[in-house]
């Protein structure tokens, strides 16, 4: 296993001790946790373009990751009673980050099944929407007071890139119609 692999999996293995900080109300260490998670995604990226050790286990082990972390940032920061009710997370902003990421799946699903090839790369509304679930997660942790504007930049930013991300799968479902009815 190379290290750009290793690193990935780090983050997934850090992910119960970020929970943990959290639900014990030590927010500090789960920042700093959260923050070492975000400085070795890019790491773990850089490394594998770096020194030619891309592979299929670390394309998956790094959304995987990445996923895992702000999901379970979002349902924690909302749950939580630690964390001051005018800064917690209320309970729409992780049901539209999951319901977001729920959606993509499904629809990555159903892209392969009828294309039986699917070709995955963020989008840039996607990598935006990203850092601004990041900025919230921090914004919460450090306590920021006017938190609520930058998690509701993260819905709005959410949804944009989830409506941008369902008509692309329209797109390339409807190329595979038109095949269909060229052929037929």
């Amino acid at each position: 296993m190379n290290l750009a692999n290793k690193i990935s999996i780090a983050r997934i293995i850090s992910i119960p001790f970020f929970i943990a900080a959290i639900v014990y109300g030590r927010m500090e260490i789960a920042l700093v946790i959260f923050i070492i998670a975000i400085i070795t995604d890019g790491a773990d990226g850089f490394i594998a373009r770096a020194f030619n050790q891309k592979t299929q286990l670390g394309a998956m082990l790094d959304p995987i990751a990445d996923k895992l972390l702000l999901l379970t940032a979002f349902i924690s920061m909302s749950m939580v009673k630690s964390i001051p009710s005018d800064i917690r997370l209320p309970p729409y902003v992780p049901i539209i980050v999951i319901s977001r990421d729920v959606l993509i799946v499904l629809g990555s699903v159903v892209v392969y099944m009828i294309k039986g090839d699917l070709k995955v790369s963020p989008s840039i509304s996607g990598k935006i929407t990203t850092f601004f679930q990041m900025m919230t997660i921090v914004s919460v942790l450090v306590l920021f007071k006017y938190s609520y504007i930058v998690w509701n930049i993260a819905v709005a930013l959410t949804v944009i890139s989830g409506i941008d991300y369902l008509v692309k799968g329209s797109k390339l479902l409807g190329e595979n119609h038109s095949i269909i009815k060229k052929e037929g």
